[in-house]
């Protein structure tokens, strides 16, 4: 990865070679990311390794030109890319898409000719699957981990714990746990204060009103209500 501070060392997953390619491989950084919704991480970032075992390479021209239908058996056979293969193969290779054509099959390029951090969040945030908030997070991970710091970063980077904290397999294990408390602290405030029901809007016609009386009407003709 061309990028001032080298490929860093990232235990994202459980397997070495997974962790070397996220390192090394800007389009399997940007597909694990990609793979990292409703999913455990470990094997989020572990799908571009099953990518390129699958398929035989992560060439991003070559990929964006496979079968599609290729594309989602690789994603759902056992054990499968992720537990939605369909939809996030498509994304997998949309980026792999966009990688190409706009890029020249290059992903780095996607963030050393960002100008400024503005444009670096536009561009990660138009990828399939990434969105404001992912390409926030990515912005924070390229500018700790690899040395990516556009004027402005440090104020689109989050200011809360992202995987930009963690390099070693301790270091996930603790986010993790973190996250796991958060929802569960979310999610019992839920319980504690359920959201009101809105209140109707609908008023009742005063007795004696022309409405109430034709709705009286109505219901004597009503068909339903004959015997």
């Amino acid at each position: 990865m061309p990028t001032p501070k080298g490929a860093p060392i990232l235990q994202w997953t459980e397997d070495p070679a997974a962790n070397r390619l996220i390192a090394e491989n800007p389009l399997a950084l940007l597909i694990g990311f990609c793979l990292d919704q409703q999913f455990p991480i470990e094997q989020a970032f572990l799908g571009p390794l099953r990518m390129r075992e699958r398929l035989g390479t992560l060439d991003p021209g070559r990929l964006a030109a496979t079968d599609p239908e290729v594309f989602a058996v690789v994603f759902r056979t056992p054990p499968a890319i992720h537990r939605f293969p369909r939809s996030m193969a498509e994304r997998a290779q949309g980026i792999c898409r966009i990688v190409a054509e706009t890029y020249g099959g290059d992903a780095s390029r996607l963030w050393r000719e960002a100008g400024t951090a503005a444009e670096l969040h536009r561009r990660l945030a138009a990828l399939p699957g990434f969105g404001p908030l992912k390409a926030r997070i990515v912005t924070g991970v390229l500018a700790r981990h690899f040395g990516v710091r556009p004027p402005g970063w440090e104020e689109v980077a989050p200011d809360f714990p992202t995987l930009a904290d963690v390099t070693t397999a301790d270091e996930r294990r603790a986010y993790q746990a973190a996250k796991r408390a958060h929802k569960a602290a979310m999610r019992a405030e839920g319980a504690q204060h359920p959201p009101r029901r809105a209140p109707s809007r609908a008023v009742p016609a005063p007795a004696g009103s022309s409405a109430g009386s034709a709705g009286k009407a109505r219901a004597r003709r009503s068909p339903a209500a004959r015997p």
